[in-house]
């Protein structure tokens, strides 16, 4: 990746200072994709793409104004300058806008493992076959694996760099790879599908092929026969892929622009109990070799390491600049833009930390309840807090599973949810940015028929 970001940077923030900013930030990024897809080990489709581009935001005065480029040459950059210093001279003013102050401007002084090499390195016959490998080990598992919906290898090279105004600049580089397989099973006139998948910053730390194809093609074959179960009160599991939906449900209430809006059930309620004491929320972005980890946020503020809930209390909202000042707090270093308009508020590593049951520990204690593998659709109403989802999985019996139930919904309110999470399992695995481990809750309403 080019290793002139930062310069380039830091020169279009003088041209918007000698053009009449008052202050002024730049982000670049620049990255190169590409992606392998097979269907009954046929190559389907490869696409490889590159993409460059910058976003700048100045402010003269309490004004603010941002404009965007992909074209990199000095004519382009001129235009986005220009683009960028008359849309702030027209816009609301605002006392929060700004920079942030140049005493919380700096970058971790760590190798925080955001590229690797060997991601570089893979050539394009071995993503082909790894995604065949993949769909291989699914379609051999069982005589029911008659199909497949295909497996697909992709990858990412990319490099981001920052400069401002009040003297910060910096850059990283990033690297990651992930491979799927999406199996179809088929019994008589039941067809389902499912999928797995692994994702990492570097090829030697994704799990093999055959493992992803394997646990794809038993997570469609245990859906065959799926049935519906009369509505009623029930515990409720959900496993790690779907406890993640709990958490964004979470990451989106405590987001600083939902908090200063009064669009959040949690808005006001710092230093309370929100949830059992079983509950901790972490943003953590100092991690090394994880998806949401970074040396400075889109800001020029260091990331860190956040507690959102700690044993049930809520302790802090997810801020940036803007939203801290307009609280009256201070930033957490999670300022996040595209190209284009203003900063917002991301997440880092979001996540649930570990419990200490095992998921077989927690299915063992429920006599009876639903374990939900699928989520469909949306449900979640942020304001009040009301939950309601379409969800398929499996029916526990006797701490078992059961059999399969598909086409019901599971409803509820987050306040009352979370307060009922009576237990969290041990199997926490960041396969993406945000993470959860099993999760159960002592009773919903699971609406069938």
């Amino acid at each position: 990746m080019s290793e002139t970001l930062t310069p380039l940077a830091a020169d279009m923030v003088r041209q918007a200072l000698a053009a009449g900013a008052h202050d002024a930030e730049c982000t670049i990024a620049e990255g190169e994709e590409f992606s392998a897809n097979i269907r009954m080990q046929e190559v389907e489709s490869l696409k490889e793409a590159g993409s460059r581009g910058a976003a700048l935001r100045v402010v003269i005065g309490q004004r603010s104004g941002s404009s965007y480029t992909s074209d990199l040459s000095p004519a382009g950059i001129a235009k986005m300058v220009a683009s960028a210093v008359e849309m702030a001279r027209f816009t609301t003013e605002d006392p929060h806008c700004g920079l942030p102050e140049p005493e919380e401007l700096g970058a971790l002084n760590q190798d925080l493992e955001t590229f690797f090499d060997d991601v570089r390195q893979l050539d394009t016959e071995e993503k082909i076959a790894r995604a065949k490998r993949a769909e291989r080990a699914a379609l051999d598992l069982d005589p029911r694996i008659a199909n497949s919906e295909g497996a697909s290898f992709d990858s990412h090279l990319g490099a981001q760099a920052f400069a401002n105004s009040r003297g910060f600049a910096g850059a990283y580089r990033t690297s990651y790879v992930s491979l799927v397989a999406i199996p179809l099973a088929v019994e008589g006139e039941h067809r389902e599908r499912d999928y797995w998948f692994t994702m990492a910053r570097s090829v030697a730390r994704m799990k093999a092929p055959e493992e992803i194809g394997r646990i794809a093609a038993q997570r469609a074959l245990r859906r065959l026969g799926a049935r519906k179960v009369a509505t009623r009160r029930a515990p409720v599991v959900f496993e790690p892929r779907t406890a993640r939906a709990l958490l964004g449900a979470i990451l989106e209430a405590v987001n600083g622009e939902a908090i200063y809006r009064h669009a959040s059930f949690l808005a006001g309620k710092l230093g309370e109990r929100i949830a059992s004491p079983a509950l901790t929320v972490i943003d953590d972005g100092t991690i090394p070799g994880l998806f949401g980890s970074a040396p400075f946020d889109d800001e020029g503020v260091p990331t860190r390491r956040s507690v959102v809930i700690e044993n049930g209390v809520l302790k802090n909202y997810l801020l940036n600049t803007y939203t801290a000042r307009k609280l009256g707090m201070k930033t957490t270093g999670n300022a996040s833009r595209g190209y284009g308009g203003n900063t917002g508020i991301g997440p880092h590593n979001f996540f649930i930390a570990a419990g200490d049951r095992t998921p077989e520990q927690i299915l063992r204690g429920i006599a009876d309840g639903f374990y939900v593998t699928e989520l469909m659709g949306f449900g979640t109403n942020i304001v009040t807090g009301d939950y309601s989802q379409g969800a398929a999985g499996l029916w526990i019996r006797g701490g078992e599973l059961a059999f399969p139930v598909s086409e019901v919904t599971i409803a509820g309110n987050l306040n009352q949810m979370f307060q009922d999470i009576v237990a969290i399992g041990s199997d926490l695995e960041f396969l993406s940015s945000s993470a959860a481990p099993t999760l159960a809750i002592g009773e919903m309403t699971v609406a069938g028929h």
